[in-house]
C-alpha cells in the first residue's frame, strides 16, 4: 500500500514535525492557563403590565404579548437601572458594569433574560440578580410616579370643576326662572355634576390600582463551568497550528536538502 508524498515527507522529518506539534499543544495549554476565566449567570424576569400605563406592542410572529419587550430590554440596559444595580453591588463605575450585562427577549414571551459575565461564579450570579431586581425596582418606581401624576391631574380637575359648579349654583337664584340664562346655567350645572362624578370615579379607581412590575421567575445561580472554549479546544488548536508549522518546516528542510545534493 503506497503512501502519499506528503506523508512520506512528514515521516522523513518526523522529529521536527513532532516537536512542532508538541510545542503547539503546550502553547495552547499555556494560553488557556494565562487567559482569565469568565463566568456567565442568567436571571429571568416575567414582565407583567404595571396596571398604570405601559408601552404597548403590536402583536406579531415574534412578539405575542401586548407589552413592548424590546423597549423594556432597552430600559433594562439603561444607566438608571445600572445605577441601581451598581449601588446594590457596591460598584462605582456604572459604564463598566453595563458592559458585563446582556438582555435577551425570548420570542413569543413576556420574559427578559439578564446575563452577567464576571471573573467568578458568585460575582456573575450577583450581577445578574442585581440587574434583574434593579430593573423591577425601577419599573415599579416609574409606575408609581405615573400613578401619582395621574391622581394629581384628576384632583386638580375635580377642584376646578367644583369651583365652576359652586359659581353656577350661586348664580341660579339671581337668574329669572324660565329665562334663557337660567336654562343655560341649569344645563351647565347638570353637566358639571356629571363631570365631577366621572372624575371622582376615575380617581377612586386609581386609588385601588396595585402596581405589578413583574417578578423574578428564575433567580441567577453561580455557573458550574466558565464561559467560552475549554482546554481541549485550546490544545486542539495548538496541535493544528503546530502541525501546520511542522509541515512547513519539513517542506523547507527537505527543499534545502535536495538543493544541497543537486550541487
Amino acid at each position: 500500500m503506497s503512501t502519499s508524498p506528503f506523508v512520506s515527507l512528514l515521516g522523513r522529518h518526523r522529529l521536527l514535525t513532532g516537536l512542532c506539534v508538541l510545542a503547539g499543544m503546550l502553547g495552547g495549554a499555556l494560553v488557556y492557563a494565562v487567559v482569565p476565566a469568565t463566568y456567565t449567570a442568567t436571571a429571568q424576569v416575567l414582565v407583567t403590565p404595571t396596571g398604570v400605563q405601559d408601552q404597548t406592542n403590536q402583536l406579531g410572529p415574534r412578539q405575542r404579548e401586548n407589552l413592548n419587550l424590546d423597549t423594556e430590554a432597552q430600559i433594562a440596559q439603561s444607566a438608571v437601572v445600572a445605577g441601581r444595580a451598581a449601588e446594590k453591588l457596591g460598584i462605582k463605575d456604572i459604564d463598566e458594569l453595563r458592559r458585563h450585562v446582556t438582555i435577551n427577549v425570548p420570542p413569543n414571551s413576556a420574559i427578559l433574560s439578564f446575563s452577567f459575565t464576571a471573573s467568578s461564579p458568585s460575582a456573575a450570579a450577583a450581577g445578574a440578580q442585581a440587574f434583574a431586581t434593579a430593573y423591577l425596582a425601577n419599573r415599579e418606581a416609574t409606575a408609581a410616579q405615573t400613578l401619582a401624576a395621574q391622581q394629581k391631574l384628576l384632583a386638580a380637575a375635580i377642584r376646578e370643576a367644583d369651583k365652576d359648579l359652586a359659581a353656577v349654583t350661586a348664580s341660579l337664584p339671581t337668574l329669572a326662572k324660565g329665562s334663557a340664562e337660567h336654562m343655560t346655567a341649569t344645563r351647565r350645572q347638570t353637566m358639571l355634576n356629571r363631570q365631577i362624578a366621572s372624575l371622582t370615579a376615575r380617581a377612586d379607581t386609581l386609588k385601588t390600582v396595585a402596581v405589578t412590575p413583574g417578578t423574578v421567575i428564575s433567580p441567577a445561580r453561580p455557573p458550574d463551568a466558565p464561559t467560552g472554549p475549554g482546554l481541549p479546544l485550546f490544545v486542539g488548536s495548538g496541535l493544528f497550528l503546530g502541525l501546520l508549522v511542522g509541515s512547513g518546516a519539513a517542506v523547507y528542510r527537505d527543499g534545502r536538502s535536495r538543493a544541497a545534493h543537486a550541487w
